[in-house]
């Protein structure tokens, strides 16, 4: 049976493949499809919808520079308005009509004698490509805690991307297993209710103050008139955010910017005084490792949950788990009704790549990157790939706002596709040299990052591969990034 032939298929329809679709349509190209194993958009936000689920990040920075929104109802809004968003310009840019949805994507391969890329999805069927983009996202593969006798607990076990709404913790015993940033937004909802809490920490988290507000009628009125006003807010969250992993984090060589580093470490500090007098629970609850090692984040009530008698704080590990509960590292037992998992995204095992592509002379590109180094030339193009760009890469995510790492994978694409639209060409692929200059040029600028530099031994941070190289983040500003996807040789690409 033949497979139906497209000009490009798009593997996911969060905000990456949306944004995809629209610079897509911007360049020209109607006849491309979103595939998407889930039955609706949104990508992790609208798998994600456990209690307490919010953005923290600025909404005013989380969201697509293009399309700003002027009715977030405050400053960090919740997951709920992010999902809205997401179908307002999804139908605002109609992208929805190219998106098929309960479709999961197995495998990619190239087909060099015909010049398109074969898609394997499940259930038999396949499609042909003359280009592919996965747009899978860096939290798509929920991880599941290898942990001895889970599969005997007798009680309700809730990993927290697949929350039951139904749920009602009220009256019951809990256990969370996670102090990651999805932890500490949902610990003080379940606290709220729960008879008994207990939380299990493996590794502290830096928790700082939240400085959100709620935007009054007025303002959303005035962002809507004047959208300027709204941007204008956004210039002040995004130089925050700029700074915050510029100065701390990317050149944390130089004295002074350590300093700094080292002054936002004394603020969570602070923040967790306020809210805990306990010295023996602060101390449990202060990480070991520098401030940017891994993701921080921040709330006004995790730390004051811990104060409460109903909610414990385990941090001595566990041995085994038993039909009824927790057996812990010293012996004692915690019965439990209900085991929630916060256990976070197993980025890269199961993400990288999220589905099997093989590309020219049968390079797997999965086993490449483990055989070789974890490299990605602008985060988002591999040698022996043609026509291919991989949105979630090495060295792909910018800063801590995907939103600005979306923005210059769009200036790339329009450049790109544009070159290859303008001289009649029907294939690109970025050259080996090229691709090993950009891995050592990123290699050198991380050189003088937080990551190298600081301690981060500890903080058993998603940021770093399994190999230990911090290869998952971009080491330069937002705009350094948007002028090299808007100006990179295209001398490094091969395009036929």
């Amino acid at each position: 049976m033949p497979s139906e032939q497209l000009d490009v298929v798009i593997v996911g329809a969060g905000f990456a493949g949306i944004g995809a679709a629209i610079q897509l349509k911007r360049l020209g190209f109607r006849d491309f499809v979103l595939l998407d194993r889930e039955d609706d958009l949104g990508g992790t936000w609208y798998v994600n919808h456990y209690p307490g689920l919010a953005v923290d990040v600025p909404t005013t920075t989380y969201s697509y520079f293009f399309e700003p929104n002027p009715n977030w109802s405050r400053l960090f809004s919740t997951g709920t308005e992010i999902k809205k968003y997401a179908d307002d310009v999804a139908d605002k840019y109609d992208v929805r009509r190219h998106i098929r949805f309960n479709t999961t994507v197995e495998s990619a391969r190239w087909d060099e004698d015909a010049s398109l890329w074969r898609v394997a999805l499940a259930g038999g069927d396949t499609l042909s490509a003359r280009y592919l983009i996965t747009a899978t996202g860096f939290l798509s593969q929920p991880r599941l805690p290898d942990i001895k006798g889970i599969a005997d607990f007798a009680g309700k076990i809730v990993h927290t991307t697949e929350w039951d709404d139904n749920y009602n913790p009220a009256g019951e015993r809990v256990a969370v297993i996670g102090t990651g940033a999805t932890a500490v937004q949902l610990i003080p909802e379940l606290a709220k209710s729960a008879a008994d809490l207990t939380v299990y920490q493996r590794t502290p988290i830096w928790v700082a103050p939240k400085l959100d507000f709620h935007f009054s009628d007025r303002a959303k009125r005035l962002f809507s008139r004047l959208p300027w006003t709204q941007r204008a807010i956004r210039a002040i969250t995004d130089t925050i955010y700029e700074l915050m992993i510029n100065v701390g984090v990317v050149h944390y060589n130089v004295p002074l910017f350590r300093r700094l580093n080292i002054s936002a470490m004394d603020l969570c500090k602070i923040n967790q005084f306020l809210q805990i007098r306990d010295k023996e629970l602060r101390r449990r609850l202060t990480p070991d490792y520098d401030i940017g090692c891994k993701r921080p984040t921040f709330s006004n009530s995790y730390f004051r949950t811990f104060t409460k008698p109903h909610v414990h704080l385990q941090s001595d590990g566990i041995d085994h788990i038993a039909t009824d509960g927790i057996v812990n590292s010293d012996g004692t037992k915690t019965v439990i009704d209900t085991l929630v998992l916060a256990t976070g995204f197993d980025l890269w095992e199961a993400n990288f790549p999220a589905i099997e592509v093989v590309g020219r002379q049968g390079r797997n590109l999965g086993k490449w990157w483990r055989e070789t180094r974890f490299q990605a030339y602008q985060g988002v193009s591999m040698p022996y790939f043609p026509n291919y760009l991989s949105l979630a890469s090495p060295y792909a995510f910018l800063g801590l706002n995907f939103f600005n790492t979306m923005e210059y994978q769009m200036r790339l694409m329009d450049r790109l596709f544009g070159e290859v639209k303008r001289r009649g060409a029907s294939t690109f692929e970025v050259t080996e040299e090229a691709n090993t200059a950009y891995l050592d040029r990123m290699t050198e600028l991380l050189g003088d990052s937080l990551w190298t530099l600081g301690n981060c031994a500890s903080s058993r941070s998603y940021y770093f591969n399994p190999k230990g190289e911090p290869s998952l983040l971009r080491p330069m500003s937002t705009q350094d990034a948007i002028e090299e996807a808007s100006e990179f040789p295209l001398s490094d690409y091969r395009i036929a």
